[in-house]
This record gives C-alpha cells, sequence and structure tokens, in this order.
C-alpha cells in the first residue's frame, strides 16, 4: 500500500460525509459502524483532517463532522498530504535521504516518473468526483463485512 492505514482511513471517511454532505453532521459514530473501523481511531483520524481545514466538527448530541469546503473542492491529495504528509510526491521509494538526479537510488527515475503521476491522479481527484462515482457505479468504501452506505 502507497499511503497508510490513517490515510486509508481519512478518505474512506472524508468520501462518506461527501456521499451525505446534504446534512449537517455525520456522526463519527455512522462513520465507523458503516465503514468498519475503530471509533476511538477515527475520532483520532478525523480531528486531524479538522485541524488541516479539511472538516469541521460539532460537539453535542447532534454533533458530528461536515466537510469545511464543498467536495468538488477537496482533493485526495489534499488529505494524504494532511495525513502523510508530501513524502508520497517527493520522497525516495527506497526511503533514501539525499535521492535525486544528482545521486539516485536504483529506482530513482522510475519512481520519479510514477510519484508525478501518481500527484496528478490525486490533485485531480475530488471528492465530489469519487463520491458521484459511489453512486452512480454502486462501488463500496468498506469491506463486505460493513454496513450498508445508506443511513
Amino acid at each position: 500500500m502507497i499511503i497508510s492505514k490513517t490515510c486509508d482511513h481519512a478518505i474512506r471517511a472524508a468520501l462518506y460525509v461527501a456521499l451525505h454532505e446534504d446534512r449537517a453532521y455525520v456522526t463519527i459514530r455512522e462513520i465507523s459502524e458503516h465503514l468498519g473501523l475503530s471509533f476511538h481511531f477515527l475520532t483520532k483520524i478525523l480531528q486531524a483532517l479538522t485541524q488541516k481545514g479539511i472538516m469541521t466538527s460539532f460537539k453535542g448530541p447532534n454533533g458530528g463532522v461536515s466537510l469545511a469546503r464543498p467536495a468538488q473542492s477537496i482533493s485526495i491529495k489534499e488529505i494524504v498530504v494532511a495525513i502523510d504528509g508530501e513524502a508520497l510526491f517527493s520522497g525516495c521509494m527506497l526511503g533514501l535521504d539525499t535521492c535525486n538526479d544528482d545521486h539516485p537510488c536504483p529506482l530513482h527515475q522510475q519512481w520519479a516518473n510514477l510519484r508525478d503521476q501518481l500527484e496528478t491522479l490525486f490533485t485531480q481527484t475530488t471528492l465530489a468526483y469519487l463520491a458521484d462515482r459511489i453512486r452512480r457505479e454502486g462501488l463500496r468504501l468498506a469491506n463486505f463485512e460493513a454496513v450498508s452506505l445508506v443511513s
């Protein structure tokens, strides 16, 4: 996996909220149950997305989370950077500190090309685009054991 499990959960949770953008807030418990994710782990992930201005949260009996901006203005890259940082888009595939054109690792050129393609893909792909695909094509965000996306 190229992104961390935390980042994977962040993207899926943000997509779940984008699917329910018509609601003021979606509870963390609902997201956790529908995606089959740990409530406490998800809470920490959503706090990070809130701190980065991707989500907003509201405490209380009717509280939960919502997108801070319209889904069409939030790219997958923004979520990846918020959780995992820029390394995916700038780092060495082998994790070397000084990998560059002057001092390349054995995978440098191939990884640089793929890395650029990934950055373009993640930059151009928005939550709105993916939410629309989920609706139109019946794609899934959770393992089969998790509950349906419809609440």
